[in-house]
């Protein structure tokens, strides 16, 4: 895999329940890339995204992310894959009956963190990039879709990944508090870390520039 490329894709095709989902998709990513997924619903953007964290086998083709070969990955490696990769869902997954910081604890003791007070440096680190620190006693519940969101992008740099996948990120949030949301995920990528986020909105497209990949029924197409 080229050192430059967080993610290579070639002649990818992709079978589930006997359809094929995806076929002949190929792009790459380079670190650093803000890369929007667009296209229709039913385009396949989400079992793009489902591939890429081995939520998805591959039949056939060439699929590299953050130095795992996905064709042959074991289950073993599967966690170990998604400890490299940060991902944002439009609806959140947060852990409702948990405060903020414990949502983040449960996250990283799952991923095999272990010594206490990391945890809590970690968790400090993440709530304070996110703008959460006064809320880490808070439940979710409680907190702004904005907030929701925050944490949920708080969750996904726990374990400081290389990439992001964000599924439609800001599709159930304001405008401004899209903007926040925005400014957050266009910061990340500044920071060296890869960025790929699936979105309907033409408008953020336009004021936060990026690599744009098309999908439609039958192809793939990434535009500069």
């Amino acid at each position: 895999m080229d050192y430059d490329y967080c993610v290579q894709v070639e002649n990818l095709s992709v079978e589930h329940n006997k359809n094929i989902v995806l076929q002949d998709v190929s792009f790459c990513l380079e670190k650093g890339d803000f890369t929007y997924l667009i296209g229709q619903t039913g385009s396949g953007k989400s079992s793009l995204m489902r591939v890429l964290y081995a939520d998805l086998a591959i039949k056939t083709g060439l699929c590299k992310v953050c130095g795992f070969d996905l064709l042959h990955i074991k289950n073993r490696e599967i966690p170990f894959l998604r400890r490299k990769i940060g991902i944002i869902f439009q609806d959140f997954q947060l852990l409702w009956d948990r405060t903020c910081a414990e949502n983040l604890k449960f996250v990283l003791e799952a991923t095999g963190w272990k010594n206490a007070k990391q945890i809590k440096q970690r968790i400090d680190q993440v709530l304070e990039q996110t703008q959460l620190s006064d809320k880490q006693k808070i439940m979710p519940h409680r907190l702004s879709g904005g907030e929701q969101q925050r944490l949920a992008i708080a969750r996904a740099l726990l374990n400081e990944p290389m990439l992001i996948l964000a599924d439609e990120p800001t599709g159930n949030l304001d405008p401004d508090t899209s903007a926040g949301i925005m400014d957050l995920l266009y910061g990340l990528a500044k920071t060296g870390k890869t960025v790929l986020m699936a979105t309907h909105n033409y408008e953020l497209m336009q004021k936060y520039p990026g690599t744009k990949i098309l999908r439609s029924d039958k192809q793939t197409i990434q535009i500069a």
